[in-house]
């Protein structure tokens, strides 16, 4: 069994999808053993981000995650960092396959409706970025 994160962005949180997107994780076969509702300041933000700190894009990605609520989840699956990937699509969603969460419900390359780990030292980190021990279900 694996863990992964996966945030539903403040973009598709202010559009209503955040029930339908939750859905997509259940009908994949995800088990969802922790999630909370967060709005991060832009500071929380450029934490979850650092990784990101020397790249042109990362003032606008802070302040976009800041924007508005988002929903932070811990999936738990086998293999579910490379299912989840597939499940979400590519990252600009004008790119990503049909029938993906972002081509369903992300409307660009920042506005892409969700976020999720891309291996496990990432997951590891983004987890324990949201989510104490005492937070998990399972």
């Amino acid at each position: 069994m694996e863990r992964t994160l996966a945030i539903i962005k403040p973009d598709a949180f202010a559009a209503g999808h955040a029930g339908e997107i939750i859905s997509c994780y259940l009908k994949e076969g995800f088990k969802i053993v922790a999630m909370k509702l967060v709005k991060m300041s832009r500071e929380q933000a450029g934490g979850f981000y650092a990784v990101h700190r020397e790249r042109p894009f990362y003032g606008e990605l802070c302040e976009f995650m800041s924007s508005g609520p988002c929903i932070v989840l811990a999936l738990e699956a086998d293999q579910v960092i490379e299912r989840n990937r597939k499940l979400m699509g590519a990252t600009d969603s004008k790119k990503a396959e049909p029938g993906t969460i972002r081509n369903r419900f992300g409307t660009g390359l920042q506005n892409n409706a969700v976020h999720g780990s891309d291996s496990p030292e990432s997951a590891a980190f983004e987890l324990s970025y949201f989510f104490n021990a005492l937070e998990f279900a399972a």
